[in-house]
């Protein structure tokens, strides 16, 4: 994705980049991708407790034992 970005900068007076203009698209999908980088960076986190796992099927059928 990022070998496809064309963005555009604006310069301050001494030519630094200060700013970044993208079009729409590209700012959609670099937030997508960020989105997903988190999501993937959270089930690492969890994955690396190594706690023990439940089925969701014994989730269910334990929250309806609890409830009456």
């Amino acid at each position: 994705m990022t070998k496809d970005l064309r963005p555009t900068y604006i310069i301050d007076e001494r030519g630094n980049r200060v700013s970044v203009v993208l079009p729409i698209q590209q700012w959609q999908q670099l937030l997508d991708d960020l989105d997903e980088l988190d999501d993937i960076r959270k089930y690492d986190e969890v994955k690396a407790r190594n706690e023990p796992t439940i089925s969701v099927a014994d989730y269910r059928k334990k929250r309806q034992q609890a409830n009456g």
